[in-house]
């Protein structure tokens, strides 16, 4: 036991004397703060004494703004400061419905369109028609009581100052705040464009933003439940039994996930086999048929013949990389059996057909003057469009650039003839 105590008798006394100097250090510490960083906020300590110390050492040190803001805060917890006035207007960015917090600037459709196809198309589409999974801008008017409905700016945004805040603070992804006030207008007014409330003409800016209402703004209500539901319920949740039975009251019909009643192994089957179902119940009308193959023939004697026949093969091989080009305009336009006006107008029997003169269908300012005028759609005249619209219609709305080779304005025009064209 005596050689034990031997033992422990110096270790515990080394351990007192390492914290004893470490808490002189630490105290020497907390004393010299205010003075050697006065940005570091420490805990108030209880003890009068160490408050006296804090005290003195502040006072004993030239103030600055920030140490005077460090030493109003040694109450409580002493915790954080009051924010500078340059940190709030960096973060106080957020716009009103009323256009209060908007800055001075103005931009209009035409600016907008070349803006936004450098910022803003890569991944919402020329027309804001959306790529991918990316959002839909445009479009999806009264589609809000359907089962999938088509949520974009102009037919569910409520205010536009939601449009104008989440571009200004948020956009383009991954270069968030890199806009100036004057682009931003100018992406906000093509983004109405695309959805047809403004004219191709419309500039919007800050002094006329208030004045503009969106289509949907009488489409919410003011969330009243805290004082309507929440007093009716529960104060304690229910855990257990809380309900005698439990009944299946709707069926997912679309996703075909509920189970039958049985609960036997059918329901199973038939989640997975709800594709091959579908498409079996496809009507076979609205399937493409397959071009045709030449039966085998005799080479032709006659050189014309082979010429002809060479011909042939050669417009069918230039449709088919027409549909491919076509791809580019199907986000607008449709062809073919059902085809209607989208976005822009259907394309069926499209040659012969007067420039702008589908009946029924909004078209630009242009396109009006064109119909006016009698114009009429032939193959020189496609060309010339699909390759410079804007050049060819002045005020179009189509923001596409334009086809640059010549093989791909070959095989669209060829395509449209062979479908209605």
């Amino acid at each position: 036991m005596s050689k034990f105590l031997n033992i422990l008798g110096p270790a515990v006394g080394g351990a007192a004397g390492v914290l004893g100097l470490a808490y002189v250090a630490a105290d020497q510490f907390v004393a010299d703060i205010p003075s050697v960083a006065p940005r570091m906020v420490t805990f108030a300590t209880a003890a009068t004494e160490a408050e006296e110390t804090d005290t003195t050492a502040a006072e004993a040190t030239p103030a600055t703004p920030q140490t005077e803001t460090v030493a109003a805060n040694t109450s409580g917890f002493g915790l954080g400061r009051p924010a500078l006035a340059e940190e709030i207007a960096a973060w106080d960015l957020d716009v009103s419905p009323d256009g209060t917090g908007l800055p001075e600037g103005r931009g209009d459709v035409f600016t907008g369109e070349e803006v936004f196809a450098e910022n803003c198309a890569i991944c919402h589409g020329d027309f804001a028609e959306g790529v991918d999974n990316w959002p839909v801008l445009a479009g999806g008017f009264d589609t809000l009581a359907d089962k999938d409905p088509v949520k974009t700016v102009g037919s569910y945004w409520p205010y536009l100052s939601t449009v104008w805040d989440y571009v200004n603070r948020s956009m383009p992804f991954g270069a968030a705040q890199t806009l100036e006030p004057d682009d931003v207008y100018a992406i906000v007014a093509y983004i109405l464009y695309s959805n047809d409330l403004v004219d191709d003409d419309f500039e919007l800016s800050h002094e006329n933003f208030a004045e503009f209402e969106m289509p949907n703004a009488g489409g919410f209500v003011v969330d009243d439940r805290p004082e309507t539901e929440y007093v009716n319920w529960r104060s304690e949740p229910c855990m257990t039994d809380c309900k005698q039975s439990v009944e299946i009251t709707m069926r997912a019909t679309v996703l075909d996930v509920t189970p039958d009643e049985e609960g036997s192994g059918e329901a199973s089957s038939m989640s997975h086999d709800s594709g091959t179902q579908m498409a079996a119940a496809t009507p076979a009308a609205t399937e493409v048929p397959a071009a045709e193959e030449p039966t085998a023939e005799e080479p032709a004697e006659d050189a014309p013949a082979v010429q002809v026949a060479a011909a042939a093969a050669i417009d069918r091989e230039l449709v088919k990389s027409g549909e491919k080009v076509f791809k580019k305009c199907k986000a607008c336009h449709q062809i073919g059996e059902g085809a209607q006006n989208k976005t822009g107008p259907q394309l069926n029997d499209v040659f012969g057909r007067t420039i702008g003169g589908i009946d029924g269908f909004k078209y630009s300012k242009g396109f009006k003057a064109a119909a006016d005028e009698g114009r009429v759609w032939d193959e020189a005249a496609m060309y010339e469009f699909l390759s410079k619209p804007k050049s060819f219609i002045k005020g179009t709305k189509m923001s596409f650039s334009g086809l640059k080779k010549d093989s791909d304005l070959e095989a669209i025009t060829a395509f449209l003839k062979a479908n209605g064209g």
